[in-house]
């Protein structure tokens, strides 16, 4: 038998499930929009989280209980991780280009930039207590790691579990100062550019809020070690990148846009 230090995957359901799930939420958000129907965006949130916790289950159990990530398969993961943030640091691009093509060179029919009847959100309000707060998890999760690395568990758990908790912190702000506001995503240029950039930002803090609490979860049953803690090193750099993000969203769209 030929031997590897690469793990060759076993055939795995996840992969198509996930793309069923985006499919049904992409088509539910538009029968949303549309049709007022959010039966079908239900459906697929509630198929991508029953996919993304057994494919998380699968991950976690090749790492920790099979033996499967080698240096080899960490090397690779290390590489996959660096070109995901890469792929999102495009992704985020497109809206600030939308946002400065459109503000720098505005329309005739806008006039000036923010367009008349916009009431700007105050960026020295809650966008700036949001900034504290994540540069405070971004303090945090950094605390974590080297507490990590040094083997102390409770300082690294303290630091992770105050991390998750800015991280809602955030979410509950960025929901207030949504509901609060006085235009929409339906208004305009700058509605759209500004609840699609600040809303796909909010999503990723979702995202990388859930990925530090499964590695909260995973820190407290002992699966990472001084030498084996990739999972949490990825939800780390992830995090960095998220807080990177919001910097920019907060000099451009919040406080030079307005």
């Amino acid at each position: 038998m030929l031997r590897t230090p690469f793990h060759l995957v076993e055939y795995s359901p996840w992969p198509l499930f996930t793309g069923l799930s985006a499919f049904f939420i992409t088509s539910g958000a538009i029968m949303w929009l549309h049709l007022n129907n959010k039966l079908l965006i239900y459906i697929g949130l509630l198929l991508l989280m029953m996919t993304l916790a057994q494919w998380w289950r699968d991950v976690i159990r090749e790492s920790t209980f099979q033996g499967y990530h080698t240096t080899a398969v960490v090397s690779g993961l290390r590489w996959g991780m660096l070109l995901f943030i890469a792929s999102e640091v495009c992704f985020f691009a497109a809206f600030f280009w939308a946002f400065f093509h459109s503000s720098l060179v505005p329309d005739i029919e806008l006039g000036m930039w923010p367009p008349v009847g916009i009431k700007i959100i105050n960026p020295f309000s809650v966008p700036l207590l949001n900034t504290a707060v994540l540069l405070s998890s971004g303090v945090t999760v950094t605390w974590c790691h080297h507490s990590l690395m040094e083997g102390n568990l409770k300082s690294s758990l303290q630091s992770l579990f105050l991390t998750v908790l800015l991280g809602l912190y955030f979410t509950g702000l960025q929901a207030s100062e949504y509901y609060e506001a006085s235009f929409s995503i339906s208004d305009g240029i700058y509605g759209s550019t500004f609840f699609v950039a600040t809303g796909f930002h909010g999503l990723h803090v979702l995202i990388g809020t859930t990925f530090l609490l499964v590695c909260l979860i995973r820190l407290y049953a002992n699966h990472f070690s001084t030498g084996h803690h990739f999972g949490s090193e990825a939800a780390a750099w992830y995090w960095h990148f998220v807080d990177v993000v919001w910097l920019f969203l907060f000099l451009s769209i919040y406080w030079w846009g307005s």
